[in-house]
């Protein structure tokens, strides 16, 4: 590692003092803020997962009952009552927090389950679907909204990282570096100053 291109003096050792522990203070925050975000990674990753199985578990509900619907009424009748359904669904951003930090992630406002059609032309299947796919529906909300977060924690770290390895691998080892550089020219200095005036003495003692 290259030392700083700086003039051997007190005040500059005064200055890579100061640097060093400034840089070593910082690297330590930095490192305590990656594993904070790390750990809160992983616990989203966790109900990432978790929410993956009740997805699933619930597609394997909704499109047999779906498949169910359409053989007891049939397409025409499937059709016909689909157009007359018409939801409003609201999607807004939303602060969350996250290890600490706040993100933004997205939210989805669900409408109230309707009757769009008469009890005439109702079905218990049709029923039954609607039921399942709301559920299904809100649960793919769900996801979104913590795949967001998760998204933008794991940036977090990877910013976090690259700033713990700059300190690291760069910043702390070369004012390091260049601290024992001018530690090392001051002392040689001294030694020099030492020498001369021992020997002006001795000059002088013998005159």
């Amino acid at each position: 590692m290259a030392r700083l291109n700086i003039a051997p003096t007190k005040s500059n050792l005064l200055v890579m003092n100061e640097q060093l522990a400034i840089s070593q203070d910082g690297y330590e925050l930095l490192e305590q803020k990656r594993e904070i975000l790390v750990m809160e990674l992983m616990r989203m990753v966790e109900q990432v997962k978790l929410l993956e199985q009740r997805i699933n578990a619930q597609v394997e509900k909704a499109f047999p009952a779906l498949r169910k619907m359409l053989l007891v009424t049939g397409v025409d009748t499937v059709e016909r009552l689909s157009q007359a359904v018409q939801y409003d669904f609201q999607i807004h951003e939303k602060e969350m927090s996250a290890g600490g930090m706040s993100f933004s992630s997205v939210s989805v406002a669900l409408p109230k389950r309707e009757l769009f059609y008469s009890f005439v032309d109702s079905f218990a299947e049709t029923d039954a679907v609607m039921a399942e796919f709301f559920e299904l529906l809100k649960l793919l909300t769900e996801m979104a909204s913590i795949r967001t977060i998760a998204w933008r924690l794991a940036t977090e770290v990877k910013k976090t990282q690259r700033r713990v390895n700059a300190l690291e691998k760069m910043v702390i080892p070369q004012t390091k570096e260049t601290k024992e550089y001018i530690e090392t020219v001051l002392e040689e200095r001294e030694r020099e100053s030492i020498f001369v005036l021992k020997a002006l003495k001795s000059k002088h003692g013998r005159s």
